[in-house]
Formats: C-alpha cells, structure tokens, sequence
C-alpha cells in the first residue's frame, strides 16, 4: 500500500452534521501558566488577552489567554495539590488537554456526539457574565485529550465568563504572522489509529483524506503510520499517527513512553511568509530540526518552480514539498516542554492540501539524530 490521496473530492465525503466553524481555542495544562505566558509571547509573538485566577473568583487553577490572529492558546495551571490538572501534568508533563471546536449549537453538536457513540466529558453546561452567556460541552477522544464544543453567539465578552481581559501594556513583543491551526496530530498507541479514525467517521461525522503506510513514513530505523482525518468543510484536520515496526524506538513510540498516553504531537500554524516568520522565530529562541544541507541541492528538480528563492529557505532549513494543488513550505520546531513530546510545525500553503510527504524520510531523519542525543532512539 502506499499512500492515498484524492485531492478534488478531498473534504466531500465528511458529514459535518455539527458543523464546526473552526478551532476555538487550545488549553494546555502547564506546571506555570505565567511563565508559559511569558514564553508564548517573547519567543512566539502572541499577545495578552485573558486572564482567570484568584482575582476572579477563581480558586481551583489560574490561566492565562495569549493570541495571535486567529489563534487562541490557554495556558492553565493548578492552585492547589491533588487536583485534576495537577495529576494530569504529573503523568503527561505540560501538553494539550482541551482542542476547543467553534460550533453554532453547542448542545446539538453534543446530543449528536453522544447519540452516536461518544464518552462524556462536559454536559452542556450555560456560562454567563454581565456580556452574555456561552454555551459549552465536551467528549473525550484520545488518551485524555478532549474535544470542547463551544457556542458563543450570545456572547461580547472578552473570552469566556469567569475572565477579565488581561493586558501587559509595557510589554508586547510584536506578533511573527502566524495566522490560524492548520492541523494538530496526534499520536495513539499500536493498533488504535483505526479505532480513532473510526471515531471520527462515525462520532464527528469527518472523513479519511490521506492515508500514509510505513513505506511512506520510514527511514533506515524506524515507521510510523498516519491517516488524515477533516470535517468537511476542511477547517478543522487531525492526523492520527501510530508506530510500526521499526529496528529501533521511533518518534511516536519515545512520546508514548513520555506522555504516557495517547495525546497531540504537534500543532501546525499557518503563515504568509514563512521565511519572514522563522527568521523572526529563530530570533527568539525558537529551536528548529534541520535537515541535511543536500537536501537542498536537488530541491527544485523534486517539487518545480517554486516563488521562493532556494538561498534562505536553505539557511533557515524549510522545507519544500508539492501535490497536484500547488506547494507548501514547512519546517518543525524541537520539543518546547522538558519531555521530549509536544512541538510546533510552522506551515505556509501556495495551494498543497496535503502535508509534505516528499519531506517525510529527511525530517524523520532529522528527528532520529535528536532522539540519538536523547538515548531513546
């Protein structure tokens, strides 16, 4: 088998009985929120926002809201021992708990769910303040990551009840043009990526883009398999990967032994001007995987004319791949938390709709030289 991919029908075969509109927002439970706050905004770019804690009546957890464009990070953090965010931040490390789904019906969207098969996480559930009311619920999907439908038509506060807008007006490190999720992947454990891809066939009413096997993600070492799931309107794309076998320990398998559970890989944000967005990110701080500067010698014979020059996308290492549709320029940033798990993929599309294939053998490389530093390889 090798890989699938029907481009001209590619989201018609997706229910989107919901529908969803978009990503709402990411909730990440961390050990700090302030200073996870603190690092989205200097070496990402994103903005103050909202803010819940003690000083709103908050005494469970506190979190801090940071945005860029349409993107919407929740940093959130316990106050207190025992809790659940605590426990899960204790087995998981910081990571992504909550992928937060714009819905115009909140509690349909969850009576359809649940109707047709889902596990519960939030009855819907009514929040108001003095800007209105929105209406929220959730289930889970895997490992402990869960999907929140949230309804806020009713809604012109700044983020949700139980917040205040939070603003650091002596301290606003510019935005560096990320835009909007593109996709979010996440890793299951062997033999649980058709489980999930059915979830969401039948659960969110999503279809089976692209499809990749072992031949297409493998090198010398180590696999791994992948399938794309998207509503159908195309705004909202989970690839679900899993292990193969492999003669040595591959990406998926080191973040399943440090996650401890299934759970999101990595979030891919868009951009208009790659080239522009990682000098800036690179200026930051922000650490990236690098390919072999070969890889750049025979780059246009592989993927055609493209508009960028080959010079700075080979000093920054971006990489470049091509479908019927068009182009895309992508490059991964190293893990941003202590375990080696979740990252960032930083992705701009001149058309492509898929998710850089051509790429696979030379990035997967890249990350088996990191997991060799690491000895998990």
């Amino acid at each position: 088998m090798s890989t699938t991919l029907e481009l001209p029908k590619l989201y018609s075969e997706a229910k989107d009985f919901m529908p969803l509109n978009g990503t709402d927002y990411l909730e990440l439970y961390v050990s700090n929120s302030k200073q996870a706050a603190h690092f989205y905004k200097t070496a990402f770019g994103f903005q103050s926002y909202a803010y819940s804690g003690l000083e709103t009546g908050n005494r469970d957890y506190e979190s801090y809201v940071v945005i860029q464009d349409k993107i919407k990070l929740v940093l959130t953090s316990p106050l207190k021992s025992g809790t659940e965010v605590g426990k899960h931040i204790d087995k998981h490390g910081d990571g992504v708990k909550v992928i937060a789904l714009w819905v115009d019906d909140a509690t349909l969207a969850y009576n359809n769910a649940m109707e047709r098969g889902a596990r519960s996480y939030l009855k819907p559930i009514t929040e108001e303040d003095e800007n209105g009311k929105v209406v929220r619920s959730g289930i889970y999907t895997y490992g402990e990551t869960v999907h929140i439908f949230v309804e806020r038509k009713a809604y012109n506060g700044v983020f949700l009840p139980g917040y205040k807008s939070w603003e650091t007006p002596h301290f606003n490190p510019a935005p560096v043009g990320l835009k909007f999720v593109d996709h979010m992947v996440g890793n299951v454990p062997l033999g649980e990526m058709n489980q999930w891809v059915q979830f969401y066939e039948d659960v969110m009413g999503f279809a089976n883009i692209l499809s990749f096997d072992d031949n297409d993600i493998s090198t010398e070492y180590t696999a791994l398999m992948s399938k794309v799931m998207s509503n159908g309107n195309g705004r909202i794309k989970f690839p679900i990967n899993e292990p193969a076998e492999g003669k040595k320990k591959s990406q998926v398998d080191e973040y399943l032994d440090f996650y401890e559970a299934g759970g999101v890989q990595h979030i891919a944000v868009a951009t208009d001007d790659i080239i522009s967005t990682v000098r800036q990110l690179k200026s930051r701080g922000i650490e990236f995987l690098r390919v072999p500067d070969t890889y750049y010698d025979a780059v246009t014979d592989r993927v055609g004319k493209i508009d960028e020059d080959i010079a700075p996308l080979r000093e920054l290492g971006i990489l470049v791949d091509r479908d019927d549709e068009g182009y895309l320029l992508q490059i991964f940033t190293k893990p941003v938390e202590p375990r080696p798990t979740m990252f960032f993929e930083i992705i701009q599309r001149k058309g492509a709709q898929s998710f850089g294939k051509g790429n696979f053998k030379a990035l997967f490389e890249a990350i088996e030289r990191e997991q060799e530093l690491r000895g998990t390889l």
